[in-house]
């Protein structure tokens, strides 16, 4: 199947081939392009990487341009969850409308407000928002969406697991009951259902490949490694592979931090992405680590679904994901396009049970891989006389070297957290300071004879002599 099949205006046919490189559609373009060019609300589940943004991008831009709007107010919107995948999609429908003379723009939190107002006040016909900031901007009086003919939600399960619910109602008394809706889903969660119930007038649906199936380009591994030892493991990962450049998924906003200190501490170029980060601080980094610039990222999962780097080689779980989903849209951020693409799972026995439930949902088993010295079913070498929580090494280490590593440890730990309480310890710093004192005292009343000389005389021997 080509694209020349869909009936799009020759424009759009260039900009397909030319700009995005597509040489036929992918399998979710193939199944919604046709279906939202006929007139129909759908619901699509699609794992991401397969081309599902361009899935509802082409044709919304293909329907639209058959007519003109006010040249005010948006005919589209498009709704995502995060500021990052708000560019990203911005982006794509960006590089289609300019061919038919079009405008899209986007509009996000975390910036100043005042910028996007009058890119509105100059008029758009695609909107590209994140919930919160679209309410901002109607709320304000700067932003009419009356006119919306067409209304898509991105990322639609992502949103609900964010909170948008009330958002979510808000929106949909804003926009026109007669409109044409997409919904585009990772996941098919019960809530989904009930949200496309609302929405959706007769859908179409249309699966592509299932929530619970990580792309075949993917090559998928794990390191049974203690959680002292992960840091270690991935230094060495990075150094003996040549890693030229990898993102990493860590669970809390702290824990990327800190990786990222412990790597650029070793002379790694390394930065951390998550929410704490300013929108524009975010936006640079992220040109930065698609340009090279940044060798290594650090993110937490409000990245997983809003970044399309292209050809990234290694995507590496710091920290397991509790919910088996999101391993697969995290590894989905490699592999994508057909390139092949390394997903490493760096898993302590504490995390054990999350690898076990996310090898449930796939239905398969991830080849488990030793690194010498470092993983927990590895070897310790033999320089290395004992490494504490390291199963090989406890077993090879003998009874001394246990005892005297534990008592180190015991007596580093009382240094840390004294018995002695504070009025009770200044009390005797008191008594050493006094008696160090008197000590001072005793000795420069009577100093010693130097080293071949006389002892002093007393004043009573002086006077014997006088006499005689």
């Amino acid at each position: 199947m080509s694209f020349d099949q869909f009936g799009l205006r020759s424009e759009l046919l260039k900009a397909v081939q030319k700009t995005k490189g597509y040489a036929a559609p992918t399998a979710i373009q193939a199944r919604a392009i046709p279906v939202i060019l006929d007139g129909r609300d759908i619901l699509a589940r699609a794992q991401t990487g397969t081309g599902k943004t361009d899935a509802f991008a082409i044709p919304l831009v293909e329907i639209l341009s058959r007519e003109n709007g006010n040249g005010r107010d948006p005919r589209a919107l498009v709704l995502t969850p995060t500021r990052e995948l708000a560019l990203q999609v911005g982006e794509s429908i960006k590089a289609y409308a300019r061919t038919v003379s079009m405008r899209c723009t986007v509009v996000h939190g975390g910036v100043r407000i005042e910028p996007q107002i009058e890119r509105l006040k100059r008029g758009i016909d695609i909107l590209v928002a994140t919930p919160g900031r679209l309410l901002d901007l109607v709320g304000q009086g700067h932003l009419d969406l009356s006119q919306i003919e067409f209304l898509v939600f991105d990322e639609a399960d992502r949103m609900l697991d964010l909170g948008f619910h009330e958002e979510i109602s808000k929106i949909l008394d804003l926009v026109p009951a007669e409109r044409r809706t997409m919904l585009f889903s990772a996941t098919y969660t019960q809530q989904i259902r009930n949200l496309a119930g609302i929405m959706l007038q007769n859908p179409e649906y249309i699966e592509v490949t299932p929530s619970n199936t990580a792309a075949e380009s993917v090559v998928q591994k794990v390191h049974l490694v203690a959680q002292a030892n992960k840091l270690a493991l991935l230094i060495h990962l990075i150094a003996r592979e040549d890693w030229s450049q990898v993102l990493v998924f860590t669970r809390t906003k702290h824990g990327a931090n800190r990786i990222t200190e412990k790597l650029v501490a070793q002379e790694l170029s390394a930065a951390a992405l998550h929410g704490n980060k300013s929108q524009s601080l975010r936006t640079r980094t992220l040109a930065e680590f698609k340009s090279g610039a940044i060798r290594i990222l650090v993110a937490t999962d409000v990245a997983a679904r809003g970044l399309d780097i292209t050809n990234l080689p290694y995507v590496v779980n710091y920290d397991m994901p509790s919910i088996p989903e999101d391993y697969v849209h995290r590894i989905g951020r490699t592999g994508r396009a057909g390139v092949i693409g390394i997903a490493v799972s760096l898993v302590s026995h504490e995390e054990e049970r999350h690898l076990q439930n996310i090898e449930n949902l796939l239905n398969q088993q991830i080849p488990v891989e030793k690194v010498y010295g470092y993983t927990e079913d590895s070897d310790v070498p033999d320089f290395v006389l004992y490494r504490p929580n390291n199963a090989s090494s406890e077993k090879k280490a003998n009874k001394d070297i246990k005892e005297l590593v534990a008592s180190r440890n015991a007596a580093k730990q009382r240094l840390k957290t004294p018995d002695v309480q504070p009025e009770e310890s200044a009390k005797r710093s008191g008594m050493r300071s006094k008696a160090a004192s008197g000590r001072r005292n005793d000795k420069s009343a009577t100093k010693p004879a130097r080293s071949g000389g006389r002892a002093p005389q007393s004043s009573h021997q002086n006077k014997s002599k006088k006499k005689r």
